[in-house]
């Protein structure tokens, strides 16, 4: 990896830990924080995530493991309440590398997509609806609630995006480095239980 790529991924993960950006948008914003044109080749994701685990590490070592545990508990009570929709979490807070400033990620799997609409209606609560690139780069609905966090005392961003019943076995295929890009109820309680 180049100085200057190094340089944009520690910009960028400096941006996703402190203003809990998504690492596209850490990374633009990386290259005007360094004064760089649009233009200049970006590091890849594994690079910024690298990064982001030697920041935390650096520098919020004594907050970020109490904060991810209540983001994570956070996950799961939604996916115990959304729970007819195969939830699967994914994201900052199912790779560990999530803070009070993370949203949480759900992916929902069911044949009906205006079904988890009816039941967040049903629920009493409100959310965004939008189209989003789902897992396979095709367009998704997600809905977006504002959601209360006890544990850290502030509103946090729940995203459900909405997939096709089948597409559960693609989106748990292992990703470069072998690990697991989502997991379940269960497998959400192990890393609580952890």
């Amino acid at each position: 990896m180049s100085d200057l790529t190094d340089e944009i991924a520690a910009s960028a993960a400096q941006c996703v830990v402190e203003e809990g950006l998504e690492y596209g948008p850490a990374k633009r914003r990386a290259l005007k924080m360094l004064g760089l044109p649009p233009k200049t080749p970006l590091p890849n994701n594994d690079q910024v995530e690298a990064q982001v685990h030697e920041y935390i590490a650096l520098f919020c070592a004594d907050t970020q493991p109490a904060e991810l545990l209540a983001l994570r508990q956070h996950a799961l009570m939604w996916m115990k309440r959304l729970q007819d929709f195969r939830p699967y979490l994914g994201g900052a807070v199912w790779h560990g590398t999530a803070t009070r400033l993370s949203d949480i990620y759900l992916q929902l799997f069911c044949d009906d997509e205006k079904s988890c609409e009816i039941e967040l209606i049903n629920q009493g609560l409100d959310f965004e609806a939008r189209t989003v690139n789902g897992l396979h780069g095709e367009p998704v609905e997600a809905l977006s609630i504002h959601s209360y966090c006890k544990d850290l005392g502030e509103e946090i961003g729940v995203h459900l995006l909405i997939n096709e019943y089948d597409d559960v076995r693609g989106a748990l295929k292992a990703d470069a480095h072998g690990r697991t890009p989502r997991g379940d109820v269960l497998a959400v309680q192990r890393l609580i239980d952890a």
